[in-house]
């Protein structure tokens, strides 16, 4: 089962969602706001992708946060404004068969899975 983890408004959600219905891809769409993030399942985001990828530094909601909450940014300080505010993970986050990747284009979802299909 694939599943796709983000937020149902976000527009690189809605086209990772168009791309695997396109190429009828069955998957299972966990979003964070109404289904909500737990600190194991973060953990285990940070763990595969690292918290640097994970933490979305381009977006508006990180933009909007006080410097103090950006200044001197740890693993466990970023975990904590995720936790938080899960507008601040880059999106999507995509697991198929125990392997994740992070953000989407059409390339890279087309090598992803003819990686993870020769393994």
């Amino acid at each position: 089962m694939i599943l796709l983890y983000g937020i149902k408004n976000c527009d690189t959600i809605k086209k990772a969602r168009a791309s695997l219905e396109k190429n009828q891809r069955p998957y299972q769409f966990w979003d964070y706001r109404a289904q909500g993030l737990t600190a194991e399942l973060l953990d285990s985001f940070c763990q595969q992708l690292g918290w640097q990828a994970l933490l979305n530094t381009r977006g508006t909601t990180y933009r909007a946060l006080p410097d103090s909450d950006k200044a001197d940014m740890t693993e466990q300080k970023a975990k904590q404004l995720m936790l938080a505010q899960p507008a601040l993970i880059k999106r999507p986050v995509l697991l198929h068969q125990g392997r994740y990747l992070l953000g989407f284009s059409e390339a890279s979802y087309q090598d992803f899975f003819t990686a993870v299909a020769a393994n």
